[in-house]
């Protein structure tokens, strides 16, 4: 039978409906609606794991990008989606020259297209283009790492409100020449932001302000995934999660893949907020008569407003929903609300506790600090329960017993070196006082009124009168044996104009 063109497209139809079905009948189990979005990644991946007889013959496997933009592709158009492009039949290359390339770059994956063409004009003398190379190593997938060696990121969503917290910190404006930092934290499942806030240090003590508040108003969350920050790792932290039953997660080193969402939110208040910022130094401040903890309360101000009003009521990308609205739907799901906190819990967990064992005067010290305890308690080893900000109020336990609070007896220190406040006190007004001039004044009136000493004495005056035994050479009012003043200060010989 002669080709003619019509019989050629209709062959290419004919095969571009058996890839159409070949790919539906691999994502078909991926397609099932009642699928959660976790139970769809392991079913794709799976599939990309496996070797599949492909619709003219041979065994092919595909990469999850491949399965997931044909399921996208299915969704938005149906099954015609999934046929691919009719192209007009061009210019041939040789079979046997595109196997040998694919040869050539399966020998060694690190060579280039560029290096393939070079060795196949030196072997036969010709070879397609860079760009043809390219995309027949895409076809065949022979670009980007091997499998099983690049490690695999599956999608991981939280399937309800405060299952799981993101926590991080952002990097902020200069208020008054100083450097703030955002402390954030976002629920995993519907985006909402729970706890924020702008400081002056990326401290645990800013770390409490900002989580503090979010537990008190959204609730307790099973777990909080963070980084391996020093305020993440801060041994207050660890004990506030353990009190209130909260699972502390540390992101692997060097992989911050777990962390997306929050570096993707943090992304938005650049693009949002941040932009809308400026830095400003303290003369500007000065000049409007703000002070820097002023500046930080507008700015946690204008934050709140715009997280408020405008963040949690954007439809997100990915969700398709608000967060406001995805946090309520999740818990009208799930019949009642979130787990919120007691006061009493709240404040227990947010104390600073530090273990010291008592003296045999029935006393501790705390960063300088002495206080009276129990005498019942010598020798024994004490946790002390306190608020950053008050060193004079101090909590002692025992074995689980409440030992009342501790007496201060010596207080050099009312607040814990880490609790630095946000903005420094200033420095004291010189009061033009000069210690040691005072001392220097002093010490010559009293020499000058002192007649017990001739202090005169030591150095005379040459004016004064010569007596009637001056030996001759003498300077006149000079004591034998004494050096003069003005002889100590000008040379008159050769010898001490050297020296000198």
């Amino acid at each position: 039978m002669v080709s003619t063109p019509e019989h050629d497209a209709h062959k290419r139809r004919e095969r571009a409906q058996l890839v159409a079905l070949f790919r539906y009948q691999l994502i078909c189990p991926a397609l099932d609606p009642g699928l959660s979005s976790k139970a769809r990644g392991k079913v794709v991946r799976a599939i990309a794991a496996r070797a599949h007889a492909g619709p003219f013959g041979g065994q092919h496997t595909y990469s999850r990008d491949t399965l997931d933009r044909w399921i996208r592709r299915y969704r938005a158009g149906g099954f015609e989606a999934l046929t691919p492009s009719m192209r007009q039949p061009g210019s041939r290359i040789d079979t046997t020259v595109l196997e040998l390339a694919v040869a050539l770059k399966r020998e060694n994956p690190a060579r280039t297209a560029a290096q393939v063409a070079r060795i196949l004009r030196s072997s036969s003398g010709y070879s397609p283009s860079e760009s043809t190379l390219l995309r027949l190593f895409h076809r065949r997938e022979l670009i980007g790492p091997a499998i099983g060696q690049a490690p695999v990121f599956g999608r991981y969503e939280a399937e309800a409100p405060n299952q799981r917290w993101v926590g991080d910190a952002l990097h902020g404006p200069k208020l008054g020449g100083r450097k703030t930092y955002l402390f954030a934290f976002l629920d995993d499942h519907s985006r909402l932001v729970t706890g924020y806030r702008f400081g002056f240090a990326e401290d645990v003590v800013r770390l409490a302000a900002a989580l503090e508040p979010a537990l008190a108003a959204r609730g307790v969350p099973g777990s909080c995934y963070v980084d391996n920050g020093s305020a993440y790792v801060d041994a207050w932290l660890l004990r506030a999660c353990a009190k209130l039953g909260i699972r502390l997660i540390h992101a692997t080193p060097h992989r911050p893949q777990g962390k997306g969402k929050v570096e993707r939110f943090f992304r938005t208040v650049r693009e949002q907020f941040l932009v809308e910022v400026t830095d400003t130094t303290a003369a500007d401040l000065a000049e409007r008569g703000v002070s820097p903890a002023a500046a930080l309360l507008e700015l946690n101000a204008l934050f709140t407003a715009w997280v408020e009003s405008l963040y949690h009521h954007q439809v997100h990308s990915e969700t398709g929903q608000t967060p406001l609205a995805r946090w309520n739907e999740g818990w009208q799901a799930a019949g009642h609300g979130p787990a919120m906190p007691a006061a009493d819990a709240l404040t227990e967990a947010f104390l600073w506790s530090h273990l010291r064992t008592v003296t045999k005067t029935a006393t501790i010290s705390l960063h300088g600090n002495t206080y009276q305890v129990e005498p019942a308690l010598v020798a024994r080893k004490v946790e002390l329960l306190f608020s950053p900000f008050n060193l004079e109020r101090i909590e002692v336990r025992h074995g689980g017993r409440s030992y009342g609070h501790a007496v201060p007896h010596v207080i050099t220190r009312h607040t814990h070196p880490k609790a630095r406040p946000e903005t420094p006190e200033p420095a004291p007004a010189p009061t033009g006082i000069n210690y040691l001039r005072l001392l220097a004044d002093t010490h010559h009136a009293q020499v000058a009124d002192d007649e017990r000493i001739g202090f005169h004495a030591l150095y005379t005056n040459p004016t004064e009168p010569t007596t009637d035994h001056q030996p001759p050479g003498q300077i006149p009012g000079q004591i034998p044996g004494q050096l003069s003043l003005d002889e100590l200060l000008t040379p008159t010989t050769p010898r001490q104009q050297a020296t000198r």
